[in-house]
């Protein structure tokens, strides 16, 4: 069970730290990991709401029983037929802020923007920023726990991978990988969180959807795959080739290898995140491929398939211990083939572990 008393302290230091009066998340993985409760999102606003002293639910009333299953935290419902903005003013009046000027304010990023500016609306000249400097950045840094669980998932993840692999026969289509991926997690209990099956010339694209396209003797095989469980999603790219290896191939996946390794190599504590992409980005464009590296190094993983830290050529964000990430460069031959390896790793004081255990070496099938 998670400790949502400790991750609240830990939120009200951070808003000293920044100079924040208020943070609002709305029903999202930010409200999920702070307080355990996951509402019904719809168009009826709903935020949990945090000062330095106080902490509140804004929630229709038809979600509120449900909600209190998961906290014992203070709730100010409204019905359809009186709206929110009475419940919001009242809670904001507790709060002691109503009549304040100037506050600075953390949004939720990822919520409605009729949500925020109600918010915003009910405040005196407020002042507003995102939760990168609060929320977000103490998601960034998993726990104990959360490391156990990632680490579960990415250990099942290569079973999956494997299983995906050992699937592959001549005239089936990358749906029916996918299927067989989605079979294996469910028996496992978990879920697939996203599949991407890409037979030859299908790799090239990065963030190709599955479709009835028929494997074939002579394709390269990339299954990249993420499965969901414990509330936390799993993320990895293999590669594999079906009879005879594409001319080019074995080469550019040792490129691509270097690639990971390097990046590897170069994460740790104190680092830019940008130092990480270029280290990736830079084996890559000494072989002469830089201009198929289409994307991102990487990205970061938790309660969201995607969240930070971002792994790109622009962020200065300093990465720090416990921030889990992937690291995925590749390289997409349009019409050929595309290679992507995909590791996801914690970073500990002296460096990056990488949380599976399945190498990185190409997969013969056929």
């Amino acid at each position: 069970m998670p400790d949502f008393n400790g991750r609240l302290s830990a939120l009200r230091a951070r808003m000293q730290a920044s100079g924040t009066d208020l943070v609002a998340v709305g029903p999202s993985s930010h409200m999920l990991w702070l307080s355990g409760v996951s509402p019904h999102g719809d168009e009826r606003p709903v935020m949990q709401i945090v000062s330095a002293d106080h902490v509140a639910f804004l929630m229709p009333k038809l979600n509120v029983d449900a909600a209190r299953k998961d906290t014992d935290l203070p709730f100010y419902p409204w019905a359809d037929d009186e709206g929110p903005n009475g419940a919001l003013d009242a809670l904001l009046r507790e709060f002691g802020v109503k009549e304040k000027s100037g506050l600075k304010v953390a949004l939720d990023e990822t919520m409605r923007a009729d949500f925020a500016l109600l918010l915003l609306g009910a405040l005196k000249e407020p002042r507003h920023a995102f939760t990168g400097e609060t929320v977000a950045a103490l998601r960034a840094r998993k726990d104990a726990e959360e490391y156990r669980i990632l680490k579960d998932n990415a250990l099942l993840n290569d079973r999956a991978a494997e299983a995906a692999f050992s699937a592959l026969k001549e005239g089936m289509t990358e749906l029916d990988v996918a299927e067989v991926v989605k079979i294996f997690y469910r028996a496992e209990g978990a879920v697939a969180e996203f599949t991407i099956i890409g037979f030859g010339e299908n790799g090239a694209f990065p963030h190709h959807h599955c479709s009835n396209r028929r494997l074939k003797r002579g394709d390269a095989v990339l299954v990249d795959i993420g499965g969901r469980n414990r509330g936390y999603p799993s993320d990895m790219t293999r590669m594999g080739h079906f009879g005879p290896a594409p001319e080019g191939l074995e080469e550019v996946h040792a490129i691509v290898d270097r690639a990971v390794k390097a990046a590897i190599a170069a994460a740790k504590p104190g680092v830019r995140a940008r130092d990480v992409d270029a280290a990736a980005r830079n084996v890559i464009a000494e072989a002469g491929y830089g201009e198929y590296f289409l994307h991102r190094t990487g990205h970061g993983v938790g309660i969201d398939i995607h969240e930070g830290p971002y792994i790109t050529a622009t962020s200065d964000v300093v990465l720090e211990e416990g921030n889990v990430f992937s690291i995925e460069p590749g390289i997409y031959l349009k019409g050929r083939f595309g290679v992507r390896l995909e590791e996801v790793v914690i970073l500990k004081a002296d460096g990056a572990e990488v949380l599976s255990g399945l190498p990185r070496d190409l997969v013969r099938r056929g």
